[in-house]
């Protein structure tokens, strides 16, 4: 499948995503891009481990340490990742590990093995895309 493709599916079929590497600084860029899918109507999921470790909610919403903490109580359809390209293999595989549908690589994220490994596990991917430009392009 194309990334095209696959961007056009994702932005059309799912509405809840997991953010790996939220911050919860207002002027950071994953903070950015899951404000505005919140008012998009999206649910937002964060995932950050030094944030869940405060308990402070992010955007309204509970911190999960993990992918696999915030799928033992949420349906994660998108991970969304806000993480050095060199991290992504074990976050591409607790994607795989929680059933979701789509694993999205932020701009300047790209891992070729992660992406590999997701797309042979039947998860639609994007990498090197903003999820927010991506989104306000297909409206």
């Amino acid at each position: 499948m194309s990334e095209t493709h696959n961007i056009q599916h994702i932005l059309v079929s799912y509405k809840t995503v997991a953010v790996v590497g939220l911050s919860p600084k207002p002027h950071r860029a994953s903070f950015e891009v899951a404000h505005y899918m919140q008012t998009q109507g999206w649910r937002i999921i964060p995932v950050n481990p030094v944030a869940a470790a405060s308990g402070a909610p992010i955007l309204g919403e509970k911190v999960y340490a993990t992918l696999l903490e915030a799928a033992q109580h949420e349906k994660i359809e998108l991970v969304d990742v806000f993480r050095k390209s060199e991290d992504v293999p074990p976050v591409a595989a607790q994607a795989i590990a929680i059933g979701a549908q789509a694993l999205w690589l932020q701009l300047g994220i790209e891992n070729a093995e992660a992406a590999a490994a997701a797309e042979a596990a039947g998860l639609r991917v994007v990498q090197n895309k903003c999820l927010l430009v991506e989104h306000a392009r297909q409206r």
